[in-house]
This record gives C-alpha cells, structure tokens and sequence, in this order.
C-alpha cells in the first residue's frame, strides 16, 4: 500500500552524493580508493581507538574479530543467549565452544551477573553485544575479564553513537566490532568496522580482510583469510553519515522520547528503558515487549499492525532456540526463559531517521489500537 510506513528507511541528504561523484569521477570505486583510509581514521577516532579496520559487514567484522583473536578448537565463549545468529558463526566454525547467558529482563541485554559462575578452565573470552539501545553494563565484564585474564569482544553494531558513563561504546575490551546495514544509525548500504588499540591484532584483521596476501610473496598464503574488503564508495557514504551522527543521534533520542509519551499509558506493553545509571537509551529501534496477560504475541501482533500499514520486526531468535545449532547438538536442555519471552513477545515498529512526527503517531494509535 502506498501509506506503508517501513520498519526503517536511512537518511542520506548530506554529502553522500557528492563524495560518491567524487569516486566515480576519479574512478576509485574499487577497495584501493582513499576514502577507505580516512573513514578508518576518523571513525575510530570517534570512539576513541587507535586504530579501525573497514570490512564489508559486521557479521564479517565478528568473524575477523575472533579469528585475530586466535579463538579456536575447545576454547569457550560467553555470550548471550538473545542476540542475532552472526555473533556465534565464527565461534563454531573455528570449533570453539559458545557459553548462554539469559538476558536482563529490563534492560534487555546480557545479564552480567550470570557471567562469572559460567567460567571454567577453557573460557577464553567474554563476547558482549549491546542490544537496541542501553549499553551492556561494561564495568563488571571488565573486571571479570581482568581478573580471569579473558579477551573482550565488543559487539556495538546497534550502538553508534552511544556511550557507558560518557566513553564511546566500541572503546571497551580488547576488540569492538560495528555493522553499517541500513537500518543503523550510520550505514554505508553493507559495511562493518573493526577497531582497536592493539596494532598487531589490527594487522592481523587486515591481512584476514585481504585473503592473507603477504606483501613480497603475494600469491603464496600462510594462513587462510576472506575477501572482507570495503569499497572506496561504501567508505564515501559512511565518510558522509559520520558527519551527522551526532545530529542522527539526537533525532532517535527525540523519536524515542516521543514513542514513549504516546504510549506510556497503553496497559499490556514493556516499553523500553529510558535510562540507566550509566547511559541513556539511544533507541536504535524502538523495542516493545507484550505482557502475557495482553493476550497477543509478537507474531499476530505484527500481522495486525501490517494489516494497518505499519511495519515491524520481530526480536532475535536466542541461539539456543535456532534450529541448525540444535541440530548440531548444542544447548541440549539448556532454558534460557527471559530471552525466550523476548523472542515470543518482543517486536519493534518503525524506527528509521526519516520518521516524522505525523508517522510516529500513527503508529502509536495503531499499537494502542491492538491493546484495547
């Protein structure tokens, strides 16, 4: 229908076009073009890294990510349970052992309390993902990981932008990993970022991005890698989205605000958290949670809201719920009943940056209409 209002639609009315001219003018539309080095430079200056590897998604982020980190044969991961399928890949195709947490069931992400008592002699590292809009409460998985000498792997895909106690997320851990699919505050279409302080391990991601060619002996490979390589254009866009983040940034804090004023008296929903003590929710989509008592779950409430025009996603399927996980035997009689509930329940409605006051409203009634 023509009045559909998408789950999400990216904004790109600043210097996109112009830089993307740029490239096709001066024919560096190839991963050689120098974009790609500037975009690195200024994105991990952003969040406070000394150095950032562009990669062609955040899924191929994660995989380089945990490769470089040599994680492998009988090593053990902490993860959480309700994140998106990309953070296990590499883990279990380098034979490595992935280890649930259940989630908070306020803020959302993991619950970090659960942390510690899953340690034992094969964990190697902790690998966080913060979820839809409040930061994991990084301070306790630090020290764990101090005092148990783990790696961290920061997953901040949803998080550009957004800081715990006033750093940047993507500045914590050994490793922090961001995705640019469209529907994130900056996108570049596909595209992903890599950033840390270690020089090494940021030279190992490179040569893993490039197929591991060796500089005097190209076409001779000591290690495997993967074609990861970013192009000169999709660095042009994320060159022109970096500009406005902060600009992104304070229009979803305000589409959240507005959301939650619309809705806070509509009985049956968990809305999201405005705030902890440590951040403040950036609201990269806007997430709603139906009480068991509303009598809906995600999926017809979904299929009503499309039957009026509105758009919507459902929450992560957790990892021990995936069908190709069960089937190669993992996570047999393992529970995880809050990202279970987020799975069933959970969904979010269009939370794109070209959202307009006009459309958020009517998206609102739509949900209150459900409900009553």
């Amino acid at each position: 229908m023509s009045d559909f209002i998408p789950v999400n639609e990216p904004l790109l009315d600043g210097n996109e076009k112009k830089y993307l001219l740029e490239c096709i003018e001066t024919g560096w539309i190839s991963s050689e073009g120098p974009f790609i080095k500037e975009f690195e430079q200024k994105f991990s200056a952003s969040v406070n890294r000394k150095y950032g590897i562009a990669v062609t998604n955040g899924t191929a982020a994660l995989d380089a990510a945990v490769e470089a980190l040599g994680i492998g044969q009988g090593d053990e991961v902490i993860m959480p349970a309700f994140t998106i399928i990309s953070c296990i890949t590499q883990i279990i195709r380098g034979g490595a052992i992935p280890v649930l947490v259940d989630s908070d069931p306020v803020t959302w992400n993991m619950d970090v309390t659960q942390i510690e008592g899953k340690i034992t002699s094969r964990t190697k590292a902790i690998m966080v993902v913060h979820i839809y809009g409040l930061p994991v409460d990084m301070g306790p998985v630090l020290d764990i990981a101090e005092r148990y000498g783990l790696k961290v792997i920061e997953d901040a895909a949803e998080m550009h932008g957004q800081t715990y106690k006033g750093k940047p997320c993507g500045s914590f851990g050994d490793a922090s990993t961001f995705s640019f699919y469209p529907n994130k505050h900056l996108t570049t279409g596909e595209g992903g970022m890599i950033v840390t302080d270690d020089e090494e391990f940021a030279e190992t991601c490179r040569s893993l991005r490039n197929l591991c060619f060796q500089p005097h002996k190209r076409f001779v490979h000591e290690r495997l890698g993967w074609n990861l390589r970013m192009t000169n254009l999709q660095a042009a866009l994320g060159l022109a989205q970096l500009e406005r983040l902060g600009e992104f940034v304070d229009r979803k804090r305000a589409m959240g605000r507005r959301y939650s004023e619309l809705l806070r008296d509509v009985s049956g929903i968990q809305l999201p958290l405005a705030h902890t003590d440590y951040a403040d929710n950036i609201y990269w989509v806007y997430g709603l949670i139906l009480e068991e008592t509303s009598g809906l779950n995600a999926e017809e409430a979904m299929r009503q809201l499309a039957a009026k025009g509105i758009g919507s996603r459902p929450f992560f399927c957790p990892m021990h719920q995936q069908p190709v996980l069960r089937r190669k035997g993992l996570f047999e009689r393992e529970d995880y009943p809050v990202a279970e509930r987020f799975y069933k329940q959970g969904f979010y409605i269009p939370s794109g940056l070209t959202l307009d006051s006009a459309q958020i409203e009517r998206c609102a009634i739509a949900v209150s209409e459900l409900l009553n």
